[in-house]
């Protein structure tokens, strides 16, 4: 059963009863429909009263039924609003915790709304590329005014219903710690008799000069919104309900629905959203796997990613402890942690009783013996298989029986460290991304002995620290390193054959990427990559890249943090500005290779550097290293700077074709490093069927 229905009375209460936000989907929609149709056909009922079970009074529509014909089957949301709106006697709707979306215009299209306080009234569709499409967009102006309704739609921000308490949304809000069924039933008997039934379609948009203020807001959101047509589309609909007939706008908001379903970046958008919701589940550890507590972290290593992550585990409640070998490294550690605290309590963002309580969980040690009762150790020194061997092999000696410890290891092999240890099934890899208290991404590593219950629970704590966490494989790199080698050999390939840092950083930044390959080497620190590249020469003797980025490292030039890399910097400036010291430089190597230099196209930088990646991630996901082609967008969205209209890698080479892609990878193999272009059986599979990466 979908909704409950029993009478109190002369009251008939409809419950909707869809576990966990009771989302309105067809059974909920039908049980309803039916419940209205009863209440009506009973002389003993004299109204009618709606609300929700549990935590909610509905979260909009069923997201399980997302792109099923479910979703449009009736009655449709359209028809339960009309059978609610049409009614003969007085339907309430009681109101509690959360009333979002369709819940939130199922509410909209009673003819009365009791509140209970706290309830947190929004409609987000905005947040998934679409529009408030079963006449939110209409209803919403005509009882809270053009420019709360506007401002409510646009963001898709929620607002507490006490502070919509003297509008026309709300025909009461009960007192704090009142019960709100017994307030709606007094509500529904008061109005019984009521005639006529108030509708809020009858009500009227008044607005002086609206025309200066729709157009006002046109001009704000057009240069807020980027890449994203729906933002002003919410305009245009919303404008619709001072302009046109109820009927007419709510004709046209359905129009804009349906062009904004169909767009790529709602398609995108969606995508993420789900794509996020999945990744945390592993197909072989069960929902009730049992996860063990962490009430005590440790961190090892006090430098700028150790620090990063010993501020997620402060931020989340749970106390850290910082060691370093050396106690200048160790202060200067902690000054760091204190002083991005204190820019953020400088900023209004953090209070100061929460910045005195989140130093007062963060401390620091020179032995290993003074962390030994954490129950998450996580790693984070020099990336150097000798280095974490010593260090995993003083963790074993002084953790107690069943703390996890967690590498943060971007690039090695975690069954060789986990084998360091008598206990590799208490070995798991948390690959955080820099700068790690800012970043959503963590790469969960799972190696071959992790146990089930250390991933359940590193995956429960990753939600704890607010992060995605992505389940990866083990393999040099991983998912996200192992295919940003691919993209960053590209990037050196075009400097080789006629490209600048600018022109490749300014295409891949016009395509959406936060920032492009060189600005983003110069962030991270191009001497990491110079590390990993030396290290690829003795093991991988056959792999080729340009000598552009050793010869850059020669000089000394690592990036921001030595005021010089592909660009130059200045002092207290972080604005990259073109080097003529580096642009000559690579002229020069591409006639000491005997290159002729070319005009390269921005099409061609952006497609080989985005399909490089997708080439890649195909050969992961055929490997099993990464669990679903989602898996892999999301990494890329949440950790590398993907344009999140794009919807990640696999999601826009699903969208461009893959027989496009293929195409175009056949092509630039019969350029120079021809051999960087051999498909992957995986695409050039489902490219021959007709199929997707994220079908």
């Amino acid at each position: 059963m979908s909704a409950e229905y029993h009478v109190t009375g002369s009251v008939a209460v409809i419950t909707l009863a869809n576990p966990p936000v009771n989302g309105l989907g067809l059974a909920t929609r039908t049980a309803a429909v039916d419940g209205i149709k009863k209440a009506l056909a009973d002389e003993a009922v004299k109204a009618i009263v709606i609300t929700g079970a549990g935590k909610a009074f509905s979260g909009g529509a069923d997201i399980k039924e997302f792109n099923s014909p479910k979703a449009l089957a009736e009655p449709s949301l359209h028809t339960l609003i009309r059978t609610v709106e049409d009614a003969t006697k007085p339907v309430v709707a009681a109101i509690h915790s959360v009333c979002m979306g369709g819940g939130l215009e199922l509410a909209l299209g009673c003819n009365y709304r009791v509140a209970a306080p706290g309830a947190q009234m929004a409609l987000p569709e905005v947040k998934l590329g679409l529009l408030p499409g079963a006449g939110g967009t209409q209803r919403l102006p005509r009882v809270l005014g053009l420019e709360m309704a506007l401002n409510m739609i646009v963001s898709g921000t929620p607002v507490a219903s006490e502070k919509l308490a003297n509008t026309a949304l709300f025909d009461e809000v009960t007192a704090p710690g009142a019960d709100l069924m017994d307030a709606a039933i007094a509500f529904a008997n008061k109005v019984a008799d009521a005639r006529p039934l108030p509708k809020v379609r009858e009500r009227k948009v008044d607005y002086p000069n609206h025309e200066a203020f729709l157009q006002f807001s046109r001009n704000t959101v057009k240069a807020m919104s980027g890449p994203f047509p729906a933002p002003l589309q919410c305009v245009e609909t919303v404008a619709a309900s001072v302009t046109m007939k109820f009927e007419d706008g709510l004709k046209f908001e359905r129009e804009r629905f349906m062009q904004l379903i169909q767009s790529n970046e709602s398609k995108a958008l969606r995508h993420a959203f789900f794509a996020e919701r999945v990744a945390s589940k592993v197909p072989d550890v069960a929902a009730d796997t049992p996860t063990r507590a962490i009430n005590q972290a440790a961190v090892i290593g006090a430098g700028t990613m150790g620090g990063g992550i010993a501020m997620n585990f402060v931020n989340a409640g749970i106390p850290v402890i910082l060691l370093e070998t050396k106690q200048e490294a160790l202060d200067k550690g902690l000054a760091t942690i204190r002083k991005n605290y204190e820019n953020t309590l400088k900023k209004g963002k953090l209070t100061q009783e929460k910045f005195d309580q989140r130093l007062a969980l963060i401390s620091g040690t020179l032995s290993y013996h003074d962390i030994g009762q954490a129950d998450i150790v996580v790693e984070a020194v020099f990336e150097e298989m000798g280095v974490k061997e010593a260090v995993f092999k003083k963790l074993d000696e002084v953790m107690k029986p069943g703390a996890i410890l967690a590498s943060n290891t971007s690039t090695l092999d975690l069954n060789q460290i986990a084998n360091f240890t008598k206990r590799p099934q208490d070995v798991v890899g948390t690959h955080f991304f820099s700068p790690a208290n800012v970043m959503k991404l963590l790469e969960i590593v799972r190696g071959a002995a992790t146990g089930k219950d250390v991933l359940a629970t590193t995956l429960a704590l990753s939600k704890k620290l607010k992060k995605t966490g992505v389940v990866s494989g083990v393999c040099d790199g991983f998912i996200g390193n192992r295919m940003i080698e691919q993209y960053s050999r590209q990037a050196g390939f075009l400097l080789e054959e006629g490209c600048l840092p600018e022109q490749v950083d300014k295409a891949l930044e016009k395509f959406g990427f936060a920032m492009g390959p060189f600005r983003m080497g110069d962030l991270a620190g191009n001497d990491i990559g110079w590390y990993i590249r030396k290290r690829r020469y003795v093991e991988s003797p056959g792999i080729t890249y340009s000598k552009t980025a050793d010869l850059l490292c020669e000089l000394g030039r690592f990036g921001q943090k030595t005021g010089a890399g592909w660009y130059d910097y200045k002092a207290g400036d972080r604005k990259a500005y073109a080097s003529d010291i580096v642009n000559a430089m690579i002229v020069k190597h591409s006639a000491d290779s005997g290159v002729e230099r070319r005009k390269i196209s921005d099409q061609e930088i952006v497609e080989r550097l985005v399909y490089s990646l997708v080439n890649e991630a195909a050969r992961i996901l055929e490997e099993g290293i990464a669990l679903r082609a989602s898996d892999i967008d999301m990494v890329y969205l949440t950790g590398y700077g993907f344009p999140l209209y794009r919807g990640g890698p696999m999601f826009y080479a699903d969208t461009v074709g893959l027989p496009n892609v293929l195409s175009a990878m056949e092509k630039y193999a019969k350029g120079r490093h021809g051999d960087a272009w051999t498909p992957a059986p995986l695409l050039v599979k489902l490219a021959a069927e007709g199929k997707t990466f994220n079908g």
